[in-house]
């Protein structure tokens, strides 16, 4: 496939566009006032809830949808599924930047974004969860760049360093999933110092797990979602291989994800089992939690199920935008809805408009540099002077 291929000539000035640039100015502008008059002016974080949605939202889903990477690169190099092979710089490059600008978000909810870099080089905390999550990230946003290189050197016709990039596939993929394990984990470890402020219903000993587990159920839907998405988007810019995979990379990640859910409710309600919280289950936190349980994990778990049986690649393309809506749920229950449920109503966080924003403004940032870097680069289409040794 040519490299020149290029969308039908359109105007620059499209709803998305004009909505992107209104979002892009109104961040900037929150942007300036959270770090001129600090946090108190844009966010409603408190010495109750120092954790918001920046934490919540950005950090905790950000990771969490990012792990396609993972997923895709372990799926195809590891078990050696080569079907899935078109999947995988999509997915890397979703991962990439999704760690990217979790790294970039973080800098807005520390108070001292720049001493973010202090536990690598002033002293090494390493009976911290927070040290071993922040080791692993940046151990494996390094990991994601040095896999998503090959794609930019091949736009840049650097060869040799491409291929010598090519090379260490393997190892980064194995070094990325031991990461990934870890990490994903260990987001969930965090919140076993709070006992007494997290609901009984979400808290539990085995939360690592938990957020692991789901981190494979969000990396699989994940890339039929974002998969879908480009298809739509950036047709014209897919090769005939990436076209013929797409339908078998749905039906197989479907089909995964059935399987993964299954193995995830029950882990949650062994939960529940375990610390003898069925009784909370009438409770007005246990209706909501119900929805949770029942309506995006057992419903999608099902829908997959259904969708890979009759090979009905719409619905499970449905049920992967259900299921991230999930798993974006079930980590804002935890870090926010979920936690200090004990305060009085008045006294609960609320986020701000502008923490909100902020967030928008994250993501969309995100969707910008990945239009700009697949209508470029040999992303979604395989260049032709590489196609021997791909």
């Amino acid at each position: 496939m040519s490299t020149e291929n290029t969308a039908p000539n359109s105007s620059k000035l499209t709803p998305f566009n004009l909505i992107a640039g209104l979002i892009v100015i109104v961040g900037l502008f929150i942007t300036v006032l959270r770090f001129t008059k600090g946090l108190g002016a844009v966010s409603n974080l408190s010495n109750h809830s120092p954790w918001g949605i920046w934490i919540g939202f950005d950090l905790l889903v950000g990771v969490a949808l990012a792990a396609g990477g993972y997923v895709t690169s372990a799926a195809v190099y590891v078990f050696g599924m080569k079907r899935y092979h078109s999947a995988v710089r999509p997915a890397v490059l979703t991962g990439f930047l999704g760690y990217l600008f979790v790294v970039i978000a973080l800098h807005y909810d520390v108070g001292r974004p720049w001493r973010l870099p202090y536990p690598f080089i002033v002293g090494w905390g390493t009976t911290s969860l927070l040290f071993e999550v922040g080791l692993c990230v940046a151990l494996y946003l390094t990991v994601l760049f040095l896999e998503f290189t090959p794609a930019p050197l091949e736009w840049l016709g650097l060869t040799k360093t491409r291929n010598l990039a090519v090379k260490l596939t393997m190892v980064l993929t194995i070094f990325g999933v031991v990461l990934s394990t870890l990490h994903q984990s260990s987001l969930g470890a965090l919140f076993l110092i709070a006992p007494s402020k997290l609901h009984p219903l979400w808290y539990s000993p085995y939360l690592p797990v938990f957020f692991f587990v789901s981190s494979i159920i969000a990396g699989l839907s994940m890339v039929i979602f974002e998969g879908s998405l480009s298809h739509k988007a950036f047709h014209h810019k897919m090769d005939a291989t990436h076209l013929q995979e797409s339908d078998g990379l749905v039906l197989g990640f479907g089909k995964a994800a059935a399987l993964v859910l299954a193995g995830y409710f029950t882990i949650k309600i062994v939960g529940i089992t375990a610390g003898n919280h069925w009784h909370l289950l009438t409770s007005p936190y246990g209706y909501w939690f119900l929805v949770e349980l029942l309506g995006f994990v057992a419903l999608p778990c099902l829908l997959y199920a259904m969708g890979a049986r009759e090979k009905n690649l719409k619905l499970i393309r449905f049920t992967a935008a259900w299921t991230v809506a999930g798993i974006v749920l079930n980590r804002l229950n935890v870090s926010v809805i979920a936690f200090n449920y004990h305060l009085p109503v008045a006294e609960r966080y609320f986020p701000h408009w502008m923490e909100i924003g902020i967030s928008v403004f994250m993501v969309t940032l995100l969707i910008l540099v990945y239009r700009f870097i697949v209508t470029r680069m040999p992303i979604l289409y395989g260049h032709p002077d590489y196609q021997a040794n791909h």
